[in-house]
């Protein structure tokens, strides 16, 4: 059985070369981590009840842009390509209604935000939410909203707890094992031994749960030391080991599929 899984993700994975192709030139000129992102991003499209990838947008973190090159907001890291990767992964492998040709970004205050159930934020070490986002968030996760942190790493802990305190001065994180029902919702995943893609770093899966209670719905996946999107980002580039590759997506499709039935 685990050979078929490998299989049918490595099916799919070559089949998002034809996504990824015409996204290779800008990821060569600045795109991509380090290079601050693209220019502009695509428009939302409307909403037709199908999954669509959503992304949070949050104010950046002021650098300073020096040498003409645009500063590094943070956000919108390993997009457009994982954006369109993975829910090419979803389309291929689950019966859900996918839209893999767009995605959407919104901020956590905007209503819009309400219609698609579940959101990523990535690099939450430099997220700084308003106070109108912090209630928006936690409007999102309190009518059923589930969201993905991922790609923060070491230090940058402090600064998710502060702001997720905000959201939920009650709440605590609970550190996840492959007991959780999230990691047997569509693959069985036995095991949580993974590491950061270029730190190296040992991962670790953490959650928030209603009234802190592991029987009750998980609202949030933490990716802590774990950038899981890089790997969607460059999986029809052959940048890391197919294995690995086919291990994040396992995550992915998980935490989506319990997002979507539990």
């Amino acid at each position: 059985m685990k050979r078929r899984v490998n299989t049918l993700i490595s099916a799919a994975c070559a089949g998002v070369v034809l996504l990824g192709a015409p996204l290779i030139g800008w990821a060569q000129f600045g795109g991509g981590r380090g290079g601050g992102g693209p220019a502009t991003y695509e428009a939302n499209v409307p909403y037709d009840g199908r999954y669509t990838y959503a992304r949070i947008r949050y104010a950046p973190p002021d650098f300073g842009s020096g040498f003409g090159f645009r500063q590094d907001v943070k956000w919108d890291h390993d997009y457009p390509r994982s954006d369109r990767h993975f829910p090419k992964i979803i389309e291929e492998i689950t019966t859900i209604h996918t839209r893999s040709g767009a995605s959407e970004i919104f901020t956590l205050d905007d209503p819009e935000l309400m219609k698609f159930p579940v959101a990523y934020l990535c690099e939450a070490g430099f997220w700084r939410p308003t106070e109108a986002e912090v209630k928006g968030l936690r409007n999102y996760l309190l009518k059923g909203g589930f969201i993905i942190f991922d790609d923060f790493a070491r230090s940058d802990w402090e600064n998710f707890t502060q702001q997720m305190k905000r959201v939920f001065p009650e709440l605590h994180p609970m550190r996840l094992t492959p007991e959780d029902k999230v990691f047997d919702s569509f693959y069985r995943i036995t095991s949580l031994n993974y590491n950061h893609p270029y730190y190296g770093l040992p991962s670790e899966f953490w959650g928030l749960y209603e009234n802190n209670d592991r029987t009750q719905r998980l609202m949030a996946i933490i990716n802590y030391n774990n950038d899981v999107s890089e790997y969607w980002e460059w999986s029809d580039e052959g940048f890391y080991p197919v294995d690995a590759t086919n291990e994040a997506y396992k995550l992915g499709v998980n935490y989506l599929v319990y997002a979507l039935t539990r």
